[in-house]
């Protein structure tokens, strides 16, 4: 056994064995492993760290003494020697906070134990035990932080499809108050997808917990914000002046069972964000084609073009109406993703809406006529008594809905705005319509290039303030421009 100057004896390196031990409960070196592998070099043997079940976590595996680490693992000693065939043994008791368990640490050579090479052994056992308990603790961290993403996305989904009772049920343990109103607004900040948790940390904060804060499961540089607070805007505003390269769209005030349609408004006005200075829109304000149409005629003709989905038990009629309208709004992988079901479930719900519509999704004038109409009709379903018990409509046809000097006036002008380019973008995006947001196809009718459709088409979003390749509400507003004038046949849809 050496003296009590081996206390003071250094590695190879100068420096004295304890500070560099210590070294290793520095942030950048908190390894096991490597604490692991010092040690076996500071007393030129081996080591090996075993959990209580005997499986290697660090280290070289070695023979052991069954009984002595059973003993140890037991609990009724801490820790042991062992000597025999020319090798020298020690093993150490080191607790595992994650299994409620006990490792081993056992350290073998061929000299016998000095002073220093037993203290050196003692005290990496401790260190380990530190380190193994801060990992349990952020590992603890980052499981919680999952399930509570998990339960926020839950929560999303829920309202997406409109059962308000499940997601105030879900909400009411973590965040109690958070869903107890009627309305909400809904917010989409975007930003560099490798930045996003940061981005989703910020929006936390700025919001002071008073919001469902959302990583957005079908798109990577989005997070979507769920509040009832109206100072909320402003603090995202902020927060977006703050950080260069993020972009804000809103929605207007929607009721909970409006969640989807208020998520298409905020998606629609992040389109108008990016040709805005301060980064940030707000669905409202600008003017949409559905509030110049006659509401008498819009909502008599939505009736009557819905109603075959009114014969379908509520829960079932909620479900196919809010995966159409994401559906529609966005392709459906994206949509499966922001529900949590499959894309197959997906079209499957919305092959079914076809059927009973009697018409087909492929055509670009249907989707926005369509989608109009559920739009209309997801208003019409919060009013007075529901969609139920609502007596035949009177028949209205589809032309009337579209007719009126406001609604016709809006198209012209908002078309009219691509006169001003002499590459006829205003022809090019009504073939590209007509092919249904096919390139290919338009191009062929046009008998130029694809990569010139895209082009021109490309051309016409910051022009039009709408996004247009990426469909959704945007392109289907400037479908209707173009019925609205005329310059687009409508649809057979009138029943």
């Amino acid at each position: 056994m050496g003296g009590a100057q081996d206390g003071a004896r250094t590695t190879g390196t100068g420096v004295p064995w304890a500070e560099e031990l210590l070294d290793h409960l520095r942030p950048t070196g908190r390894d096991v492993r490597r604490i692991v592998a010092w040690l076996a070099d500071g007393v030129r043997g081996t080591v090996l760290l075993q959990d209580h079940s005997g499986t290697l976590v660090a280290g070289s595996r070695t023979a052991l003494d069954e009984d002595l680490v059973a003993e140890i693992v037991a609990g009724r000693i801490a820790s042991a020697a062992w000597d025999g065939e020319g090798r020298h043994q020690r093993l150490v008791r080191v607790e595992q906070p994650r299994t409620s368990g006990v490792g081993v640490l056992a350290v073998s050579r061929t000299e016998p134990f000095d002073r220093r090479a037993a203290d050196m052994v003692t005290h990496t056992a401790q260190v380990l035990e530190l380190l193994l308990r801060a990992h349990e603790t952020a590992a603890a961290g980052h499981r919680l932080e999952q399930a509570t993403s998990d339960l926020r996305l839950a929560i999303l989904q829920l309202l997406m499809v409109e059962d308000i009772v499940s997601a105030r049920r879900v909400a009411a343990g973590l965040w109690p108050g958070l869903l107890d109103t009627d309305s909400a607004y809904v917010y989409v900040v975007e930003g560099a997808a490798d930045e996003r948790d940061r981005l989703l940390a910020e929006c936390l904060a700025a919001t002071a917990e008073r919001a469902l804060v959302v990583r957005c499961p079908a798109l990577d540089q989005h997070v979507i914000v769920l509040t009832p607070v109206e100072g909320a805007a402003r603090a995202l505003r902020t927060l977006i002046d703050q950080l260069p390269g993020t972009f804000l769209g809103g929605s207007s005030r929607q009721s909970l069972a409006r969640t989807a349609t208020a998520y298409g408004q905020a998606v629609s006005a992040l389109a108008v964000a990016r040709f805005r200075p301060g980064n940030a829109a707000v669905y409202a304000e600008r003017t949409h084609p559905e509030r110049l149409m006659d509401p008498e005629a819009l909502r008599t003709w939505t009736t009557r073009l819905l109603r075959p989905l009114d014969t379908l038990p509520h829960h079932t009629r909620a479900e196919l109406l809010a995966t159409t309208r994401l559906g529609l709004e966005f392709t459906a992988v994206n949509a499966a993703k922001i529900l949590g079901v499959s894309r197959n479930t997906v079209r499957a719900r919305m092959e079914r809406v076809e059927g009973l519509l009697g018409t087909a999704f492929t055509d670009l004038t249907v989707r926005a006529l369509v989608h109009l109409a559920l739009n209309t009709q997801a208003a019409l379903d919060q009013g007075p008594g529901g969609h139920y018990g609502v007596p035949e409509p009177a028949a209205t046809r589809l032309g009337e809905a579209l007719a009126g000097p406001a609604l016709t006036s809006w198209g012209q002008d908002l078309l009219g705005r691509l006169d001003a380019d002499g590459r006829d973008l205003r022809r090019t995006l009504r073939t590209w319509i007509t092919a249904g947001g096919n390139s290919e196809r338009a191009a062929q009718r046009l008998g130029v290039h694809a990569q010139t459709v895209r082009d021109h088409v490309r051309s016409a979003e910051p022009v039009l303030e709408r996004q247009l390749l990426a469909g959704g509400s945007d392109l289907y507003e400037v479908v209707l421009a173009h019925l609205a004038t005329g310059e687009l046949d409508s649809p057979g849809l009138d029943r």
